[in-house]
């Protein structure tokens, strides 16, 4: 069977999307197109950016979209229109509906439309965890929906080096993100363990940092945005991974620290649970003294490696490649 030749389409190239993409030029013919987001610009580029999209659904076989958003609800609509087939990866903001900390795709009318629309018109979609799938389906029936874990390069992301007692999180440090990610909760668990230097990295925006900074003790550091490579050392570095979060759909960042053999401190919210399973363990969201108790008995743990055993086995990239060329295949016949 001739090898089809794939149009890549996303809103930004995410480290999880970059890796969808990699993946797929090693196998088939790619054209890729990054938005840049919502409808920003002039009017002239976003004709252009418009004419970009049909040209590719147009030149291609098969649409492979990252995320149900305005590009996606484009593709969606002229794939149907061209008979060309589609297939979106739902990440999950798109089909959240958390009023409570304004998350969500959901909270739109106009943009819900849309997301329901792309569920249940293109050929496939994929969900990123069981969690993302029971959202999707809450939302929409599909014509068809897969369940694909996002994939981890276990090789790059790999333990080396002693740990130290180091309590890391990662993640964009905004003013929403100080709830949606609990990173008031990390600060306060901080507090009560002094002992331990707690790590704060990620590009800082909108004032969030000096918020976060007030409050902080002596033991927690702000790193800022790093490359990869530094990040690497980090997660390699770090005894324990936090992911306090209000919501998760997976949680690649925790899936890679556990990767590199960190001890996961989760809360029981969306994909976290399912991700770190047993391996670590699990708070209730915003629950301090939860959360310090947690991360007392990680420091002590040796469990890393079974964590990062956790990843081989179920989130490799590998894995996620392997199960998207065989649904490929069948778009195909």
């Amino acid at each position: 069977m001739e090898r089809p030749t794939i149009l890549f389409l996303t809103s930004s190239l995410s480290s999880f999307a970059e890796g969808d993409l990699r993946m797929l030029e090693a196998s088939y013919p790619v054209r890729e197109v990054t938005t840049g987001g919502g409808p920003t610009g002039s009017f002239g580029q976003r004709l252009s950016l418009v004419l970009s999209i049909l040209s590719g659904v147009l030149r291609t076989d098969i649409v492979f979209s990252w995320f149900a958003h305005n590009h996606s609800y484009l593709a969606v609509t002229a794939a149907r229109l061209l008979r060309k087939k589609s297939l979106v990866v739902v990440g999950g903001y798109e089909v959240a509906h958390e009023p409570e900390i304004g998350y969500g795709a959901l909270l739109d009318p106009v943009m819900a439309g849309k997301v329901r629309y792309i569920i249940e018109n293109a050929d496939c979609i994929l969900a990123v965890s069981a969690f993302s799938r029971r959202e999707l389906l809450a939302v929409a029936q599909p014509r068809r929906i897969e369940t694909v874990y996002n994939g981890i390069d276990t090789s790059y992301f790999s333990p080396g080096g002693p740990k130290e007692d180091i309590v890391l999180t990662v993640c964009l440090v905004s003013t929403a993100n100080i709830r949606v990610k609990g990173l008031d909760t990390f600060i306060d668990a901080a507090r009560q363990l002094p002992e331990a230097r707690f790590v704060l990295i990620g590009d800082a925006l909108d004032g969030a940092l000096e918020i976060l900074k007030r409050d902080a003790p002596a033991n927690v550091e702000f790193v800022g945005a790093v490359e990869q490579a530094e990040l690497i050392g980090w997660y390699r570095r770090a005894k324990v991974y936090c992911q306090l979060s209000y919501r998760e759909s997976f949680g690649v960042a925790l899936a890679e620290a556990m990767s590199c053999e960190c001890v996961p401190v989760v809360t029981d919210r969306g994909a976290l649970p399912e991700v770190a399973d047993d391996t670590g363990f699990v708070v209730p969201y915003a629950d301090t003294q939860a959360t310090v108790d947690a991360i007392s008995q990680a420091l002590l743990s040796d469990a890393g490696p079974v964590a990062r055993k956790r990843i081989c086995e179920l989130f490799s990239r590998e894995q996620r490649r392997q199960k998207i060329r065989r649904i490929i295949a069948t778009l195909q016949s």
